[in-house]
């Protein structure tokens, strides 16, 4: 399948979902919004489950996709971080899948797939790779702590010469998921973000 219709199917199951729990959202209406058949959608994704895993892997791509943008919007460190933050309330705000990913808390509403690897017996490579692992809330935290490192730190650094500029980054992340948690307003978040950056080690 071209990647377009795997992405309108994808697209057509997460509209279904913002409509209806997962548990009453059908395979033939996810295809039919999609403009495709049952069987080509069973084709792609093997079965509801593994749409649902597809679903997931992408909205956690796409999230730390804002990340890497996030991280780039800016030329002061303190400011990239915070912009991260800030892409992290919001993305948990507005996307439900987000929202439990960062969390670790899966509504009724939504589908729960299993985070471990499942057997595989498709050969499309989008498909083995939500088939893999899906991220936990701590490997969350850990893959925007290193991504901010990396960008911050510039090429070249080792790990003994970052690990201040580490748990700095590591605090912004989980200094956000409390207020997704608990809930700020955005111009708290970065006023926030900004405290907790007061003389800490960021390049």
């Amino acid at each position: 399948m071209m990647p377009a219709a795997r992405e309108s199917l994808l697209d057509a199951a997460y509209t279904a979902l913002a409509r209806r729990p997962w548990s009453a959202v059908r395979m033939v209406d996810v295809a039919a919004a999609a403009g495709v058949s049952r069987q080509t959608l069973y084709n792609e994704f093997g079965s509801k489950d593994g749409l649902a895993r597809a679903l997931v892997r992408r909205e956690a791509d796409s999230y730390l996709a804002g990340v890497a943008r996030a991280l780039t919007a800016h030329t002061d460190p303190r400011d990239r971080l915070t912009a991260t933050a800030e892409w992290t309330t919001a993305s948990a705000r507005e996307n439900a899948l987000v929202r439990a990913m960062l969390t670790g808390c899966w509504s009724e509403r939504l589908p729960v797939p299993a985070l471990a690897a499942v057997p595989s017996g498709c050969a499309l490579p989008a498909q083995r790779r939500a088939d893999g692992p899906l991220p936990s809330p701590a490997d969350l935290v850990h893959l925007v702590r290193d991504r901010a490192v990396a960008v911050l730190a510039g090429p070249g650094h080792t790990r003994g010469d970052t690990a201040d500029l580490a748990r700095s980054c590591e605090l912004v992340i989980r200094l956000a998921l409390s207020c997704v948690v608990a809930p700020a307003p955005d111009d708290e978040v970065a006023e926030l973000v900004r405290g907790a950056l007061h003389r800490r080690p960021v390049p």
